[in-house]
This record gives structure tokens, C-alpha cells and sequence, in this order.
């Protein structure tokens, strides 16, 4: 909650969040599978209630370099409603990690109840999750699967001239994917021609930012947003140019 509080206040003008279905079937948001890497818990996100992660350390090794400055602030593992309600008008990814059936009813449970139908898009690598969220809500956007993003990139590569009916409205895609770029000006405008925005991660640093929006990436999704949204700013004001009637 901290990180994406930091995030907002450096002008990002939303949030992407990873989320787990807990042992009592709720959103959580959490990036790993486990609890190891990022609190000073064990095992698997499933393993613990909503209520078991909230009291997990969620700061106890985090920027050890400092010395932990957040540990034991009590800052745990949150769930997908408490964003939703602490930011209700920020626009929001929610990726549907090794998405599943179950956790797509979850988020989509969860959504409805904050009224935030307008302002999410559900994501996941896993089509059966997208399917599931697509079926019991066709009216909360979502963004294609692993394998739907790779459909465009092949027709990229080829220059597919046609549009293509999809079922999903955005990419959120790596610039690369192990020893594959993704991110290509071809990409771009063949997702463009499909109607869908594409959103690109991770995106960290100046000249990667500035190519990709050179290119017309319509989202970049960053955990440096003291460095790119700054970049952001200057690059939406060049490309606005200067106002009508205004010395050139």
C-alpha cells in the first residue's frame, strides 16, 4: 500500500497489481506464489487466510541496504478490495496470477461490489482465467492472454494488413520475453489496427521509455515512477506542440 501510494504521488496516473486467491477465497495481491521472498512468512499464498496475510511482515527484509526502514511498520500482505477502496477513482491492472476459474469469480466479485466496472482490466497469462472473467462479465475490460498477444505478434511479423475481432481491449506485454522482443514498432500498429491499446513492462529506464513512446505505446507500467513519469510529462508536452496562434 505504501509502493502504490509512492507510485500515485509521483503522478503515475494508475496501478498494476498481481493477485492470489488466499486459503478463504479472497484477492490477494501478491507478486510470487509464496510468501518467501517478500515477508517473513513460508509457503504458499493459499495456505493462509486474508487475515494471516495482513499480519505478515510484508517490510521485514525489504531495502535491506537501509536497514529494513519498513519492517515491523505493519505493513502486510493486502487484498485486491482494500485498493480498490483506498484509490476509487484510479484506474487499475489486475493481473489474475496462474489465473484460474475460481480467482477469476473472486476479482469479478470483487469489482462489481466497489463499482469499479469502468475504471479496471482484468489481465492473466492464462486463458481459462480471461475466459471465465469474459463469461460472467463481458462488460469489464480485459486484456489478452499469453497466447492471444502472441497471435499478434506473429501477424506483426508477417504485416497482417486485417483487422481482427478480439475479445479483449489491451496487451500488457514484456519488452521482452526471454530472448524474444516483444515490444516492436510492428507490434504497436498491429495492435493498434486490432483497436487495442498495448501497455508495456517493465519499463525502468529513460531511453527504453522514450523508444517505446516513440513508438506509440499507449501505457507504461514502471517501478520507477520518479524516472518515468517525469519522462512522460516532457514527452506528452513535445507532443503537443506548442498551443494555436503561439510563437514557434
Amino acid at each position: 500500500m505504501v509502493a502504490f501510494a509512492n507510485g500515485l504521488a509521483h503522478g503515475a496516473d494508475g496501478l498494476e497489481v498481481d493477485v492470489h486467491l488466499s486459503k478463504d477465497g479472497i484477492p490477494v495481491i501478491i507478486h510470487d506464489a509464496t510468501v518467501d521472498r517478500t515477508t517473513n512468512g513460508h509457503g504458499p499464498v493459499g495456505s493462509f487466510t486474508a487475515a494471516e496475510l495482513a499480519r505478515l511482515d510484508a517490510g521485514a527484509t525489504f531495502d535491506a541496504e537501509r536497514g529494513c526502514p519498513y519492517r515491523d511498520r505493519g505493513h502486510g500482505v493486502p487484498t485486491l478490495e482494500s485498493v480498490l477502496a483506498a484509490w476509487p477513482t484510479t484506474r487499475v491492472i489486475i493481473e489474475m496470477k496462474f489465473g484460474t476459474a475460481p480467482l477469476a469469480a473472486a476479482v469479478v466479485d470483487v469489482v462489481r461490489r466497489h463499482a469499479a466496472v469502468s475504471r479496471v482490466c482484468l489481465g492473466s497469462f492464462q486463458q481459462v482465467a480471461l475466459d471465465a472473467a469474459r463469461a460472467l462479465a463481458p462488460e469489464i475490460v480485459t486484456g489478452a492472454s499469453h497466447i492471444e498477444a502472441r497471435w499478434t505478434l506473429w501477424r506483426s511479423w508477417v504485416r497482417w494488413p486485417f483487422k481482427c475481432d478480439a475479445p479483449y481491449s489491451a496487451y500488457q506485454v514484456p519488452v521482452r520475453f526471454g530472448r524474444l522482443t516483444v515490444a516492436t514498432p510492428a507490434f504497436v500498429r498491429q495492435a493498434h489496427r486490432n483497436g487495442c491499446l498495448v501497455q508495456v513492462w517493465v519499463v525502468d529506464a529513460e531511453d527504453e521509455a522514450q523508444r517505446l513512446l516513440d513508438w506509440g505505446v499507449d501505457g507504461l507500467i514502471t517501478d520507477r515512477p520518479d524516472i518515468t513519469v517525469p519522462l512522460r510529462d516532457r514527452w506528452v508536452a513535445r507532443a503537443s506542440g506548442p498551443p494555436l496562434g503561439a510563437d514557434r
